[in-house]
């Protein structure tokens, strides 16, 4: 299953891509999408849309998920944040992928091991998990790390109901 991770952001949208083979993750794609900070709102909106369009109908992911807004000191950095992000999960709804949805703390816990995992931490257990892979800076290894821990909850997913249909029905 080819898994799209996203880690939007206004200026900076990093995505990533990996092939889960059963229990393997195999690094297909990472990079990352950019804005013109001097364009208004709505082109850079509209040009986060047209990009990830294009990214989406490029490489076929069949599932998909993006980082959850967290709260900055700064209300207008956070609501730019948020109107990034309702346009990636736009564009990949518009696909008809299932998008799962995790909070950055997560994430670090499924990486790293710990929810407060430093930024350099995360990029360098991503680069251990995927071996050889050439990572595109610090946006892109988040997407990965979201694909990897959308991966690892679809692994989960998918051994709790194997485990629910092998149980014995109460007489």
């Amino acid at each position: 299953m080819l898994i799209l991770g996203i880690d939007p952001g206004l200026g900076t949208t990093g995505w990533g891509l990996v092939r889960a083979e059963g229990n393997r993750l195999v690094h297909v794609a990472n990079g990352r999408l950019k804005s013109d900070a001097q364009a208004p709102l709505p082109r850079r909106l509209a040009h986060l849309d047209a990009m990830l369009t294009a990214l989406i109908a490029d490489h076929f992911p069949q599932a998909a998920a993006c980082e959850e807004v967290f709260v900055n000191a700064n209300p207008q950095s956070t609501l730019k944040l948020g109107q990034a992000r309702g346009v990636c999960l736009c564009a990949m709804a518009r696909a008809g992928l299932d998008v799962g949805e995790y909070a950055a703390r997560l994430v670090k816990q499924a990486v790293v091991g710990t929810g407060r995992a430093e930024k350099a931490q995360v990029h360098a257990m991503v680069a251990r998990l995927l071996p050889g892979a050439k990572i595109d800076g610090a946006d892109a290894a988040d997407a990965l790390a979201v694909a990897i821990t959308h991966a690892h909850h679809l692994a989960s997913a998918r051994t709790m109901t194997a485990a629910r249909g092998r149980a014995m029905p109460a007489t």
